[in-house]
């Protein structure tokens, strides 16, 4: 595939015919359409080593290529009459779904998947694509949790949820305040902190207030890393958060009032593993908004 320019990379959205799938292209749709690029509909299917036409026929039964076409079709049916004017592309590749939409990561501005629930306590959990794909992708990957919510933006109060993590001007600091600016949302920026349980126990005529000094620094560190954005982007309103405890439990917790939760993702040169860190994967579990994941080169 050959490269587009940055403001012409389209959004991907991976589909399979499912309704949380079909919600995804709802989602992908009102971001393309946001951001002026072209959108991108993706089935992947490796019906050709497991069917021949002769067995499909013998069956009785449609080839699976025949069900992908009608996947693509209706979801393309779909896009265009959400947003008439969006320059769409629909196609069928023959690959397993995570290798297609990493393919497709390298080209795009943003890769949309969404997590299909299983039942009872499993359904907290993320699919092995969505998961694969937004542990791997060259670009954000939004996955949108169990399906829910019916686009990107259903509040009239919009928020997004960011993560700060050590990196001043990280590129998930950058994607949120440009979503935010793009949508008129605030920007609810969280950072936990903790006091190691050893220096609660400093003789206190010889040491300061360790929580105090803990919290003063998620303080600065938070001012540090959103500086630059916030500069850029001055309209963006920025509300901090600096809360004590855990990480992923201080974004899950913000989550169930955000329309989305952005995180990074540091990817390590030449290493071919899941890349996302413990928050990350936990709060792509159990978030309950939307989760944007970005890569942030090591």
């Amino acid at each position: 595939m050959s490269e587009m320019p940055s403001m012409e990379l389209p959004v991907v959205a991976g589909i399979d015919g499912s309704d949380p799938s079909l919600r995804a292209v709802d989602w992908a749709a009102d971001e393309a359409a946001l951001h002026g690029v072209p959108l991108r509909l993706v089935y992947a299917s490796l019906w050709e080593r497991y069917e021949g036409p002769a067995l499909a026929q013998a069956l009785g039964k449609p080839s699976e290529r025949v069900r992908a076409d009608l996947i693509v079709g209706s979801a393309a049916e779909r896009a265009e009459r959400r947003a008439p004017d969006l320059k769409i592309s629909a196609e069928v590749l023959r690959a397993d779904a995570v290798s297609a939409l990493l393919r497709e990561a390298r080209n795009a501005s943003m890769v949309v998947v969404a997590s299909r629930g299983r039942s009872g306590v499993a359904e907290l959990l993320l699919g092995s694509v969505s998961l694969a794909v937004a542990a791997r992708a060259a670009c954000p990957v939004v996955v949108l949790r169990d399906g829910r919510g019916q686009g990107p933006w259903t509040r009239a109060a919009q928020r997004i949820v960011l993560g700060v993590g050590d990196e001043a001007g990280s590129a998930a600091v950058r994607f949120a305040f440009q979503e935010a600016a793009d949508r008129h949302a605030a920007v609810h920026a969280v950072r936990a902190w903790r006091c190691p349980a050893h220096e609660t126990f400093d003789p206190p005529l010889t040491a300061g207030d360790p929580a105090h000094d803990h919290e003063r620094r998620a303080t600065e560190l938070v001012a540090e890393a959103l500086r630059d954005a916030a500069e850029e982007h001055p309209s963006v309103r920025v509300r901090p958060r600096i809360v004590e405890g855990a990480a992923r439990t201080a974004l899950v917790d913000a989550s169930a009032t955000a329309d989305l939760l952005v995180v990074g993702a540091r990817r390590r040169h030449g290493h071919l593993g899941l890349q996302l860190g413990r928050v990350t994967h936990a709060v792509l579990h159990h978030s309950a908004c939307p989760v944007a994941v970005v890569p942030q080169r090591a």
